[in-house]
Formats: C-alpha cells, sequence, structure tokens
C-alpha cells in the first residue's frame, strides 16, 4: 500500500499527460451510465486527478453532496486546485485514505463512483472494497436504492491474448503497470450486486467494462 501511494504520489502532476487522454472516453460514458441528478449525495472511490468529482458537483448541484476518497496525498492536491479553479472546492470533501475503510456512516450516499479503480486492488481486497461500498450507499428497493457506477479494465470469462499480455506485464513490472484487468461483472455480482446496465469499449485493445449496479438488499 505504502508503494502504491508513493507511485501515484510521485505522477500526480503528470497523471493527465499520461492516461487521462485514453481514459477520458471511458469515464464519460460511466458518468452518463451512472446518471447523478440534483440533490444526490455521490460518493467517488480513487477519484485521481478529479475530472469525475467535477462532472459529479457540477450534477448534484449546490442542494447535493459529493466526496472523494483517494490513497495518494498528491493525487489529493491536484484534485483540490482542479475544484478550486471550477469554484467547487467547497462543494465537495475530500478524504485521503483506504478504500477498504471507509469513514462514512451507513447509508450515506445514493451513488458510488469507481473509475479505474476496483482493478488497482489485490483479489483479496476487492470483496472488502466492494462490501464497503454496499455498506455506505442507501436502502430502499426499485429506483430508490442506492447505486453503483463502475469502469475498469475487464477480463470476462474467457480473456485475450492482450489481457494475458497486461497481466504479464504487471506481475513482472508493477510498479510500471499497476493495475490488471478483473472480471469487473463476476465480482460485483459475487459480491452481492445485481447488474443493471453493461457496455464495452476498448483502450489500448483492452477491454474496459462499464457498469451499473445496485446491491440485491434492500
Amino acid at each position: 500500500m505504502d508503494s502504491t501511494r508513493s507511485f501515484y504520489d510521485r505522477i500526480s502532476r503528470v497523471y493527465d499527460l499520461l492516461a487521462d487522454r485514453s481514459e477520458q472516453e471511458a469515464r464519460e460514458a460511466g458518468l452518463a451510465a451512472l446518471d447523478v441528478s440534483a440533490g444526490e449525495a455521490v460518493l467517488e472511490i480513487g477519484f485521481g486527478t478529479g475530472h469525475a468529482l467535477v462532472a459529479l458537483a457540477e450534477a448534484v448541484g449546490k442542494e447535493g453532496r459529493v466526496a472523494g476518497i483517494d490513497l495518494s496525498p498528491g493525487m489529493r492536491a491536484v484534485t483540490e486546485k482542479r475544484l478550486g479553479d471550477a469554484g467547487l472546492a467547497e462543494q465537495v470533501e475530500l478524504v485521503t485514505g483506504d478504500a477498504r475503510t471507509l469513514p462514512w456512516k451507513d447509508d450515506s450516499f445514493d451513488a458510488v463512483f469507481l473509475c479505474f479503480t476496483l482493478e488497482l486492488f489485490e483479489p483479496a481486497d476487492i470483496p472488502r472494497v466492494l462490501a464497503e461500498v454496499q455498506r455506505v450507499l442507501r436502502p430502499g428497493t426499485g429506483a430508490a436504492k442506492g447505486r453503483l457506477g463502475l469502469v475498469s479494465l475487464t477480463a470476462g470469462e474467457h480473456p485475450g491474448p492482450v489481457v494475458e499480455i497486461y497481466r504479464w506485464l504487471h506481475r513482472h513490472f508493477p510498479h510500471f503497470v499497476d493495475c490488471q484487468p478483473i472480471d469487473a461483472s463476476g465480482w460485483l455480482e459475487g459480491s452481492g450486486f445485481e447488474i443493471e446496465t453493461e457496455q464495452e469499449l476498448s483502450i489500448w485493445g483492452l477491454p474496459v467494462a462499464v457498469i451499473t449496479a445496485r446491491p440485491w438488499a434492500s
């Protein structure tokens, strides 16, 4: 965890130059699918350089609430500047911390958004993160139930050669290839989520899943 934090601190000021152009389309697709509306309370896990937080804060308006958590103080500094430049600093709560133990009470949010974040966790930690997401989502039935928006590099049931190459790079050069494709829908369904919408995009020839889901329990 410390090495991951240090890595993102080092690249925080150049992250957008390295990755944002390739990630933007998928991020915007994920935000569109989540379809946040005015007055809602929304949490982003792994907010990075803050692009999605700006969009979420604009969508919920002053009557809504947005919070974000990220492991990296460097990423937080970049995000604070972006929010300040957009005039949204007072509308967004930023926390530096670990998504495996979220610092918010049960039933705090209408929606949670993760974009290229879940696949950064070790497989043993993914159920813990998703359990925390379920805990902080508001209960209800139907459309009133809290929802999750997920954008993730995905492998699916039958990974292709590009996925296998990327996984090899992750195993051998984890400081440069810090994430690995996961079976995104499988992890969600195995952790008590019901998938509502799913689409597949591509980045660098790798499949990207854009998913919305709600917890099974009411």
